[in-house]
């Protein structure tokens, strides 16, 4: 982490208890999505706390062969240029085929014009896009991982 992401990380870990922070079982720094203004897009959503939630092709995990992320994992958001945000925790994880994620969940991801139809196409072109560089097939039974989350730093 650079000087400023492990400085936000601080300034929120010394909030909490030595149990509280013991309990985290991980930190990472990330932006989501995977270009310039979709990541400093999401980043703004999650700041205000409108993008509560976001979701991920299973099988880039299964391919990579990395666990699913863990309920109580921290993630300092970051913009494109990787400067922190705002941190966030992750409060549910499942999994989903995508033709049966739910409009609530869809919605909550709080992007675009914040509905459903809107989330479905985008996320038909990404995950055919994702999935084809990685080595993977998408359609619509393939297995997404939901993710929930909460800011917690700021406030």
């Amino acid at each position: 982490m650079t000087p400023n992401q492990q400085a936000m990380i601080d300034a929120y870990l010394v909030q909490l208890t030595p149990t509280e922070r013991a309990a985290i079982p991980q930190i990472i720094a990330e932006y989501f999505c995977a270009d310039e203004y979709n990541a400093n897009e999401c980043a703004r959503l999650i700041n205000k706390g409108i993008k509560r939630a976001s979701c991920s092709l299973k099988a880039g995990y299964d391919i990579e062969n990395d666990p699913l992320p863990q309920v109580g994992n921290l993630t300092l958001v970051l913009n494109w240029a990787e400067d922190p945000v705002c941190i966030v925790r992750l409060t549910e994880v499942s999994t989903s085929p995508f033709n049966r994620v739910s409009r609530e969940f869809a919605e909550s991801e709080g992007e675009g014009d914040g509905s459903y139809e809107w989330w479905r196409q985008a996320h038909i072109d990404f995950f055919t896009h994702y999935a084809a560089q990685i080595g993977a097939t998408f359609n619509e039974e393939s297995e997404l991982v939901l993710e929930r989350f909460e800011k917690v730093f700021p406030l």
